[in-house]
C-alpha cells in the first residue's frame, strides 16, 4: 500500500508534468501564430509588406522563416527584441513599413543562403555584394516596384 505522502508527491509530479506539456504546447502555438503573415500584418505599417509577400515566390513561408533565426535558442531573444522594436514604432505612429535592423538584415541573409545553398554553389558572384537582397530586392516584398504597378491582393 502506498502512503499518503507518496500519493501527494506523485500527484504533484503528475500535475507538474501535465502543466509542463500544456506550457510547451501553448508556447509552440504562440510561436507559430506570431511568425505568421496575418499576425505581422496586424500592425498597419506592415500591411504592404504582407500584401507583397502574399504575391511573392516565398508566399508559402511564414514571415519569420526569413526574418528570424531558425535556431530556437537564438530565435526567442531575437523575436522579443525585434518585436518590441516594431511594437514601439507602431505605437509611436510610424506609417511606413518598418525597416529591418542590421541584425535582421544579417539574419535574413543567412536564411537566404541556408535555404538556397544548392543554388548558391553555381553563382560566381555570391560575394559581390554583402546581402542577397542587394541583387534580389523584388523577391519577397517587391520593394523597388512602384506600389501603383503592383497587383492587388487581400491584406492577409
Amino acid at each position: 500500500m502506498s502512503t499518503p505522502g507518496k500519493r501527494s508527491c506523485l500527484t504533484i509530479l503528475l500535475c507538474g508534468l501535465i502543466a509542463g506539456v500544456v506550457l510547451v504546447a501553448l508556447s509552440a502555438y504562440a510561436m507559430r501564430v506570431t511568425d505568421s503573415r496575418p499576425f505581422c500584418a496586424s500592425c498597419h505599417p506592415m500591411q504592404e509588406a504582407a500584401v507583397t509577400h502574399k504575391l511573392s515566390s516565398h508566399a508559402s513561408l511564414a514571415c519569420n522563416e526569413c526574418h528570424a533565426p531558425h535556431n530556437l535558442m537564438a530565435k526567442l531573444p531575437f523575436k522579443a527584441k525585434e518585436g518590441l522594436r516594431d511594437f514601439i514604432a507602431n505605437v509611436q505612429g510610424h506609417d511606413a513599413p518598418f525597416l529591418p535592423s542590421i541584425e535582421t538584415r544579417d539574419v535574413v541573409n543567412e536564411n537566404c543562403k541556408s535555404c538556397h545553398v544548392n543554388t548558391n554553389e553555381n553563382v560566381a558572384s555570391m560575394d559581390a555584394k554583402p546581402y542577397c537582397v542587394d541583387c534580389h530586392r523584388n523577391l519577397a516584398h517587391m520593394r523597388s516596384k512602384p506600389v501603383s504597378t503592383r497587383m492587388v491582393a487581400n491584406e492577409n
